[in-house]
């Protein structure tokens, strides 16, 4: 493995470690740093700052805290971090090889589990919800797509929708159609995207077509910096944790129950 990304891997557990003992606006960085990788690696000072809710000189001082010579030389190491990619699978299993038996890995996943129901209690917004639960309780009929690795997310939406009586779709993207398949859908209906960094080019595409067309959109995604955000009329933020680079999709999951009952209860 590259040096740089040695030295990123060696920082975010480092992170993981000692960011909960930092004073508060430190570890708010730390957070932020830890939950949104890429948002971090492009964006400006003054975005993060606002993201983290702190000073723009609190990412200088984060940033000699933890031994780098201000913000710019570690955002760098982030940049490197991207340019070489999310780890791929074997490299994933390479980094928990040696960590302990099956329950201890297990505990490890619980934890990013709970890491992630925590960070979504703190970051969900009540309104955006609520807005999200209207919008999809006036809607005949709902959309569901999510590819790859939330795929399930979008099944389980489905298959909750249509015990709860809500007349449903979900895109499946079969043969690549994934953007025709929302062809079907007017004003009147609603399309909910599910898509985290490295955000999937089909459910950006799909989102575009539906916008065009003045279907309401509801995204589930984790950061402000995310393409969906601008695409979506309401957006919901979820910042899943990670063990071993192998993400959580607990919170996912759980918001994706609220919006399936609550939306059936505000029909009822």
């Amino acid at each position: 493995m590259d040096q740089s990304l040695h030295e990123f891997e060696a920082l975010q557990v480092r992170l993981r470690e000692s960011g909960p003992a930092m004073p508060k606006r430190l570890r708010q960085v730390a957070e932020f740093v830890l939950s949104h990788a890429e948002d971090f690696a492009f964006a400006t000072a003054a975005e993060v700052a606002e993201a983290a809710h702190v000073q723009p000189s609190t990412l200088v001082r984060f940033a000699k805290s933890i031994g780098f010579s201000g913000f710019s030389e570690l955002q760098a190491l982030y940049r490197t971090r991207l340019r070489h990619g999310f780890p791929d699978y074997r490299q994933r299993l390479a980094t928990l090889r040696g960590a302990g038996g099956p329950i201890t890995m297990f505990d490890g996943f619980a934890r990013a589990a709970e890491v992630s129901l925590t960070r979504a209690r703190a970051s969900l917004h009540p309104g955006a919800l609520e807005n999200a639960v209207t919008l999809l309780a006036r809607a005949d009929t709902v959309y569901l797509l999510g590819a790859r690795r939330v795929y399930p997310m979008a099944a389980a939406l489905f298959y909750a929708f249509s015990k709860l009586d809500v007349r449903a779709v979900l895109i499946d993207n079969s043969g690549g159609m994934a953007p025709e398949q929302v062809n079907s859908a007017r004003s009147g209906d609603a399309l909910v995207v599910v898509s985290f960094s490295p955000y999937a080019a089909v459910t950006l595409e799909t989102a575009r077509s539906a916008k065009e067309r003045s279907v309401p959109v509801v995204a589930i995604t984790d950061s402000p910096f995310s393409p969906l955000a601008p695409l979506a009329d309401v957006w919901l933020e979820i910042a899943e944790a990670d063990f071993g680079a192998f993400r959580s999709l607990a919170a996912t999951h759980a918001l994706a129950m609220t919006l399936a009952v609550a939306t059936a209860e505000a029909r009822a």
